[in-house]
This record gives C-alpha cells, structure tokens and sequence, in this order.
C-alpha cells in the first residue's frame, strides 16, 4: 500500500497564503470586473450560457459545440462569423465557441512575449477579445489556459468583460505546470481568487474542468473520476459558492463506458456540463475510419442528452484533427455532417434499453462517494484543512492522481494492477494505453524481448506537456520489457528533464510532444544535457509541429526534419523505437555474451 500522507509531506511551507483574504480580494475584485456585452446572450434573451442550457434540455434540443483558436486573431475572428453564419444558413445552429488560446496566454501579460508559445489564439487585450466574441452569436467558452494558470485571475477578469459565462479550465490546474514556473502556490492563489470572483457575479458563471486535462485521464478507474467531480463541485460549489461545469469526451473511445459515465454524472450534479469533447483518441491518420469514429461518438452523444439532459454541448471534431489544426471549412462541414446526423436519429431514442447501463453507472457512483469521503478523512487524518479551498486544491495538485488513487481508491487492493488496485469500473484511456502497450510486446520476438529485458536499459520517460496518454502507452511497453524507469515528469522543463537524466543515470530519454514546441524544446534539451556532460539518445514521437514566427496562414507545419538535425532519434510510431531499443540492447548485451563464451 501507499505510505501515510502527512501535511508536512504535502505542506512543508512554514506558512501559506490565507484563503478568506483570496476569497476576499475575489468578492471584491467583482465590483469593478463585472460580465460585459454579450451578443449571444443579447440574441436569446438570456442571463447566461446556464440558463440556456436548461432551456435547451426542456426543448429537447442538442447544443453544439465548436472549436477554434488559429494564432492570427484576425483569422479566429473570421471562423467565429463563417462557421455560424454558414451553418445557420443551412438551418443548423452552433451554441458555443470553444476558444483554443495558446498555452503562453497561461503567464501574466507582463511576461508573455518573453515565454515560448504553442499553436494556439494570442489575443493581447480586451478590444482583441471583443471583436472576437461579438463577431457572432455563439457562447464564448475559454477551455484553456485562463482560471488554473499564472495568469488566472487577470485572465478571468478579461473573460467575463468579453462577454463569457463558462470559463475554465479547472482540470487543467490539477496536471498542468505552465514551464519555467515553479510556483504552485501562486497559481492555486490565482486559482482561488479567480473563482471567487466568478462566485460574486450577478449571474451564474460556469468554472468549466475538463477532466480529460485532469484527472480523469490518468485514473485507471472511472469511479475516482467521478469521485473527482465530487470533490471539485465540493471545493467550487460548497467552499467558494460558485458553480462548476464538468467536460469528458477526449478519451471516452468505448461508446458503452461513455455513455455509461455520462448518466453517472448526471446522478451526482445538477450544474449544466459545458460540453462533451469528441473522442479524438479514436482518430488516426484514415479519414475514412475516422468518420466512423466520429458518427459512432455523436451518435452517443446526442442520445445522452436526449435521454438525460445534462446541458453538455456535443462537440463534432474534423477527421483531420490528429494531424493538425483544422480549417474554417472543415469545421463547417463536420457540423453539417453532426446535426443532420442528430436529425436523422431522433426517431431512434425510444429504441434503447438503458437498464444494464444504469446499473454501470450506479456503480460509478458509489465508488465515487467512496473516493470522495476517502479523499477527505485522509487529508483530515493529515491535518489537512478540508475546509479550507486553497489547501484542498494545493494539496490534490502536489499528491496528484497516481498517489490520490493507491491511497483512497475505492478499488479493493491487488498489487498485480496499475495503482495495485481492482477498478471498480476500469478507465477506457488507462485501459486503451495499457492493452496497445502490452501488445506491442506481445508482438515482439520472444528474443528479442529477451534481450532488451536482459539489457538493463534505463529510460527517462517525460512530456513537454500535459497529454500524458503517451507517457503511459511507453510507460507500459517498458514495464512489460522489465526496464527501470526514470520519471522525468509531465509538462517538464528542457533543464529539468536533463538534471533528471543525469541524476538517475538514465541510458536514453524517451519523450512526447504534443504542443507545438518540440523543436525548441530539443534543441534546449540538447543544450542543457552538453552542460551537464551527458550523451545519451532522445527518442520523440507525438504531433512534431509549429507556427513559424512569419506564418500568414495560422496553421503549423511539420518539423520532423528540423528534430532529427537538432539531435534526437524522430520515432513515427512506437515500433521505430522499440527497433533502435533493441540495436542499443544487443550492444550492452553482446560484450557480456562474449565473455562467456570465452570462458
């Protein structure tokens, strides 16, 4: 088992920010920093994005949701009038915006223009904001990279003057260190003044968390994702009095857990969901195969909401999202494609049973009441204030998933299982990772895998950014080959990750990027590790692009080429590296064999 959690462990500061004065300068912030213009509101004739939601689950209506975020904002301004204008015309409608803002808009202002950016929206002020947001009338949802960050506050404030009402991102607070910046304790006071000041406005205002950027993706079991929103709806809504959306989808691939998971969800919370993400994990690089994945999410989608409404907006992503940032036509004909979908469906909803699947569900739910009261008597049992939001959230960020579920998971004990317990419902990512990782080995030369595990070959395993799928997807094809593994962290930092490879002696440094900065991040990780005087191989695979700094056209270009001169081992798929492994592996091996035999 784990061992005991103590605050000293979890706090070894001598004293920590004191969460009634956040809550305080949140309140009071709320006087100036009130919801500004809002065209979507203005246009329905409603109060905020909640109340339309509600309305929309009387009506019997599916919402739906949109991407967007190009790095020129003259071109988001442009998709956020096409898109809707286009599909209004053909007698659909799109409900909401979800604005993909560049992880750098994550620093406070002050400090942006010095940080490295991503592939996503800069918006520099207000004004940029504004023309955005009234450029249609689809609710403006900030899913990244506001409330969770450095910047969390200031951002928040320019969220509600451009007219938003859902704001986020919770989850994101939990698994995501914005690089080069250490301090968590500042963030978490952002983080708390941020939603208090959400709680005092005139009008319901959502926290959005999207447990897919949380927790819910790295818990191998559904119950303690669930018991994740409990416990987040306990610290917004019971400590800071203000309301929190939740969002799934991303690695929601199994129709059945999916849909499972949504009717659990409407079991535990009354507050209208911001939206249900597509289950880009089903993507690839077939189109055609794609839109099977794409009819067989919506599908579900839309019946969730028809069943059982729980205001989540169904999100249509293009099939050509895996590769890189879709275009405004793209997106439009996705839409087309989704609402005469749902349209052609609805005789079809009185035809489903759902008394197997509620009982699924049931079971998530009370594994995730359990979660929860374990979460909570152990941070009382470790003097943790469980009253106190600011150390609630602190505490859940530096314990993290991993430790949170060994320690309080609902799941009986079994040593033989991830996190060495039994799922009471087994997460579809944890599972899908684990499943594709055991059988790449499975599928390698018994000798070969003899090898490799007789090597004694020490990887140090990181990302450079928050989508840790990957991290476990290798993670397990190393633990199946009986390698030591090194953690060299999530979202990690080029000199930190080196320090880490140095420190454990790892012999190779296998990493995933998925956030536009894989070129710069190489060549600093290269430098750091020439400072350091160690010269081991850097395996990375992931989405390898960028936004060159002269681009007209917003949208990345590859940079494999780039990588591979700049010093790493560029692996397309896991079998690249598993191929270079075993060429490493024979090496070390080979001088012991031959020692043998001569004697």
């Amino acid at each position: 088992m784990a061992e005991r959690l103590t605050r000293a462990a979890v706090f070894p500061e001598a004293e920590l920010p004191d969460a009634g004065e956040l809550i305080s300068e949140g309140r009071k912030a709320a006087t100036t920093h009130r919801l500004g213009e809002s065209t979507f509101l203005k246009h329905y004739g409603v109060e905020s994005e909640a109340e339309y939601k509600r309305r929309c689950g009387a009506e019997g209506r599916v919402m739906m949701h949109a991407q967007i975020g190009f790095r020129d904002p003259g071109k988001s301004q442009r998709a956020y009038a096409e898109i809707w204008d286009k599909v209004d015309k053909a007698g659909f409608r799109v409900d909401r915006y979800g604005i993909c803002l560049d992880w750098s808009m994550g620093y406070p202002a002050a400090m942006r223009a010095d940080m490295p950016r991503g592939t996503g929206l800069i918006l520099e002020d207000e004004d940029d904001l504004l023309r955005l947001t009234s450029a249609a009338p689809a609710s403006p949802h900030y899913g990244d990279f506001v409330i969770g960050t450095p910047a969390g506050f200031e951002n928040t404030c320019l969220a509600l003057a451009s007219g938003s009402t859902a704001i986020g991102n919770l989850g994101q607070f939990f698994t995501f260190r914005q690089p080069h910046w250490d301090d968590d304790a500042q963030v978490t006071a952002e983080t708390v003044k941020a939603i208090a000041l959400t709680a005092a406005q005139p009008v319901e205002i959502l926290v959005h968390s999207n447990m897919d950027d949380g927790f819910a993706a790295l818990f191998s079991d559904l119950a303690c994702s669930c018991g994740a929103v409990l416990i987040e709806k306990y610290i917004v809504e019971d400590l800071l009095g203000g309301l929190v959306g939740h969002c799934f989808g991303n690695t929601f691939s199994k129709p059945y857990k999916r849909l499972a998971f949504q009717r659990a969800i409407a079991q535990v919370t009354d507050t209208p969901g911001t939206m249900v993400y597509g289950a880009t994990t089903m993507y690839g690089p077939n189109h055609a195969e794609n839109y099977a994945a794409l009819a067989n999410y919506i599908r579900i989608d839309a019946l969730a909401q028809k069943t059982r409404p729980t205001g989540h907006a169904v999100n249509p992503v293009p099939v050509t999202e895996a590769e890189r940032i879709p275009d405004i036509e793209e997106v439009i004909d996705v839409h087309l494609m989704a609402n005469r979908m749902i349209e052609l469906e609805i005789p079809f909803d009185s035809m489903f049973d759902f008394t197997e699947m509620d009982e699924v569900a049931a079971r998530i739910v009370e594994g995730g009441h359990r979660f929860k009261a374990n979460v909570l008597d152990g941070f009382e049992e470790a003097g943790i204030d469980t009253a106190d939001p600011f150390e609630m959230f602190l505490a859940i960020r530096r314990i993290g998933s991993k430790r949170l579920e060994e320690m309080f998971g609902p799941g009986q004990p079994d040593p033989n299982r991830l996190r060495g317990r039994r799922a009471v419902e087994r997460s579809t990512s944890i599972e899908e990772m684990e499943d594709t990782g055991e059988g790449y080995v499975g599928a390698l030369d018994p000798e070969v895998r003899a090898v490799i595990a007789a090597s004694g070959l020490k990887p140090c395993l990181a990302t450079t950014d928050v989508h840790e799928y990957a991290k476990v997807l290798v993670e397990t094809v190393f633990r199946n080959l009986e390698l030591p593994i090194a953690d060299g962290g999530v979202s990690t930092d080029p000199n930190d990750l080196a320090e880490q490879a140095k420190k454990t002696g790892a012999d190779f440094i296998a990493l995933s990027s998925y956030n536009g900065i894989a070129l710069s991040f190489v060549q600093d990780l290269k430098s750091e590790m020439a400072k350091l005087g160690l010269d081991v191989p850097v395996f990375i695979g992931g989405r390898l692009n960028r936004i060159p700094d002269a681009s007209n056209t917003s949208l990345p270009i590859d940079v494999t080429a780039e990588i591979a001169e700049a010093g790493a081992i560029v692996c397309a798929n896991l079998d690249d590296m598993l191929v270079r492994l075993e060429t490493m592996a024979r090496e070390r091996v080979a001088p012991v064999t031959s020692a043998e035999d001569a004697a």
